[in-house]
């Protein structure tokens, strides 16, 4: 069984259309006019048994309205939505006890209490036994890098935003979810904290066989965790596939990076590809993917080489791309409507 399928999932907002001004509330007041904002737009994948996607889509994309449908907090508008076999909108207790939410910029922590006071109301919640609360609590803790006698007891308003975090996520994944749903958990978060917040998902994946959907502005997050991506753009399904298959698909050079023994010349070295960048003796170039074996062949012969490496572009261009490629297409289309 798929733990997540997902089929023409579509979700409008009826929202009120008011002028501004003491004319436009009055005005309103007597005849209200609406209109109808769609956030999603009939979007389609499904997510198998211990994978990590990563869901990428700019700010307004849809992409927390998606995570909201897929838990139960928002009803769509159409569509059928099955998260490991059941529909959320209906907030089983099956289901609620095998998926988990995470938003970076939402807490379940009380903030004038000790996160362990938390953890043990979930517990109860949950029906975890003592024994096993404290053996979980313990595993989480020492995954993240929590001290049971020190982060657990102090009132959450004391925490540093990392520490938080990682309450956060010991907190949520007490019941041993088999889906989570991770909208951006490393928000504002420093390089170290980030870094072991993705270590531990990375971890809590491997060892649990948890599904994984994951929300985030820092590519590092993608790139380090998801081979597959699905990338939504204005309430659209964009791309659903390898994180490669979208730096092939979307940025069709690759970067070559060179270091000579010589100074770099950007007008000798425009032979070999579009020269982006020249300090001293690097140099950055953009191929072609089919021309690089051959450009890289050309340099090595032609010139000293100290080092070269040769890459894809860094997968946030590749993505802001995909949106201004996005962008062209809904213009043309709405100037041939009109």
């Amino acid at each position: 069984m798929r733990a997540v399928v997902v089929e023409k999932l579509s979700k409008t907002y009826r929202v009120a259309d008011k002028t501004p001004g003491l004319r436009g509330a009055v005005r309103h007041l007597v005849r209200r006019r609406h209109r109808v904002v769609p956030a999603v737009r009939e979007i389609s994948f499904s997510i198998e048994p211990g994978e990590v996607v990563g869901f990428l889509g700019a700010n307004g994309a849809g992409k927390t309205t998606v995570m909201k449908m897929l838990t139960g907090l928002v009803h769509p508008t159409s569509g059928t939505v099955r998260v490991v076999g059941h529909e959320p909108r209906r907030r089983r207790a099956a289901l609620l006890r095998q998926i988990t939410l995470v938003m970076g910029n939402k807490q379940q922590l009380v903030w004038d209490l000790p996160a362990g006071d938390t953890l043990r109301l979930n517990a109860a919640i949950y029906g975890i036994p003592d024994a096993e609360a404290r053996r979980r609590t313990d595993a989480l803790c020492g995954a993240l890098g929590l001290g049971r006698d020190q982060e657990l007891t102090q009132p959450v308003r004391k925490l540093s935003l990392g520490q938080r975090m990682k309450c956060e996520l010991v907190a949520a994944l007490l019941h041993h979810p088999k889906v989570l749903f991770l909208d951006e958990p490393t928000l504002g978060l420093d390089v170290n904290a980030q870094t072991a917040v993705r270590d531990f998902v990375r971890r809590y994946n491997a060892e649990h066989g948890a599904s994984v959907l994951l929300t985030s502005h820092y590519m590092a997050d993608i790139t380090a965790l998801c081979d597959r991506v699905i990338v939504i753009h204005r309430g659209r399904l964009h791309f659903d596939g390898r994180l490669d298959e979208l730096a092939a698909r979307f940025a069709p050079e690759r970067q070559v990076r060179v270091e000579l023994a010589d100074p770099a010349d950007a007008g000798v070295l425009s032979a070999y590809g579009a020269v982006e960048k020249v300090e001293g003796r690097a140099a950055t170039l953009r191929v072609a993917r089919d021309d690089v074996p051959g450009a890289v062949n050309r340099l090595l012969s032609r010139h000293r080489v100290v080092d070269l490496t040769v890459a894809d572009a860094p997968i946030d261009e590749v993505v802001e791309k995909l949106f201004a490629d996005a962008d062209a297409d809904a213009s043309a289309d709405a100037e041939r409507t009109a």
